[in-house]
């Protein structure tokens, strides 16, 4: 099979061998492959992958139809369309996953939309649903909102019943944030300038990073929380402790791909129970910056890494 793989820091288009099934997987042919600043980071050396999966293949979602089960596979069968939030080798033509990281595709999802929905939307729900525990009516402060897992967050924040502030740095993306939520949800569009005239907040949800980024915690309710969930603008920032404790704040860092296999078995059941179906009703949707072709992989890993995009980038092998 053909693989995107990760050689001396770059990618490269190689021939692989194809994956060897275990018992308890499926054999998926990939239909639809989400990029991740995580696959940058791997590729640099800062991010490897969980034991069990390819080293050098990136890739944490993908979707597409069941080729073959393994021997003790009950519950999936050929043909079936399937997502799942993986610990790497996506960006291929064929992955072998365990049958409980799988999610139903809905019929009227596209592949590219499916494809780009587990990763955003498993750390979305679990971020500000079981790490925040959000409730309706409190203030959500969600920076980079613009991304694909900002686009994510804001959508389940609005479901959640809370008061949403997208902050998203270029204004010519403003519309588009904006029509994540229908016209009664409850959604301002601000740029990062714009975010203290709009607090204070219960929870912030910090998806870029950088030194200054924690100077938020003054922006906070009095027991507010913030979620680290994206460090792309930098990976260290000062934190000003006597403010984090004034506000008597909880400081929260979170991600999923190096929690142990029963961890993201639990995560996936609750994507299926509440997520896929708002998904299926059409009241979350995924939004597409751009697809390429396995082949095209440079030019997609380029326009990851640039600025202005709204939604996922996808990989269509």
């Amino acid at each position: 099979m053909r693989a995107v793989t990760i050689a001396s820091g770059r990618f490269e288009l190689r021939q692989r061998p194809d994956p060897v099934l275990q018992p308890d997987q499926v054999l998926i042919g990939v239909r639809g492959a989400g990029l991740n600043a995580a696959d940058l980071q791997q590729a640099r050396g800062d991010y490897p992958a969980p034991t069990g999966w390819p080293a050098d293949i990136p890739g944490l979602e993908v979707s597409g139809e069941v080729l073959e089960v393994g021997s003790s596979v009950r519950g999936a069968q050929v043909g079936d369309r399937v997502m799942a939030l993986v610990g790497g080798g996506g960006h291929a033509e064929r992955i072998a996953v365990p049958t409980d990281l799988l999610l139903p595709v809905p019929d009227t999802t596209p592949w590219s939309q499916a494809g780009g929905f587990p990763e955003a939307f498993s750390t979305a729900w679990d971020a500000l649903v079981t790490q925040a525990g959000i409730a309706a009516g409190e203030r959500v402060l969600i920076t980079g909102a613009a991304g694909g897992v900002g686009t994510a967050m804001v959508q389940i924040a609005a479901i959640s019943g809370a008061d949403v502030v997208a902050s998203v740095r270029r204004t010519e993306l403003h519309g588009e944030v904006a029509s994540l939520v229908p016209e009664n949800g409850r959604l301002e569009v601000v740029t990062p300038d714009g975010e203290a005239d709009c607090g204070p907040f219960d929870v912030i949800v910090e998806l870029v990073g950088g030194d200054d980024c924690l100077d938020r915690v003054q922006l906070l309710r009095t027991g507010g929380r913030i979620l680290i969930v994206g460090v792309q603008g930098g990976m260290t920032a000062p934190l000003r402790m006597f403010d984090l404790m004034l506000k008597r704040a909880r400081l929260i860092g979170t991600t999923i791909r190096g929690r142990s296999p029963a961890e993201k078995a639990l995560l996936a059941h609750r994507l299926r129970t509440h997520v896929v179906p708002l998904l299926a009703q059409g009241r979350v949707r995924v939004p597409i910056e751009a697809t390429y072709p396995l082949q095209a992989h440079d030019d997609a890993y380029t326009h990851l890494s640039g600025a202005g995009k709204f939604g996922k980038i996808v990989l269509t092998p």
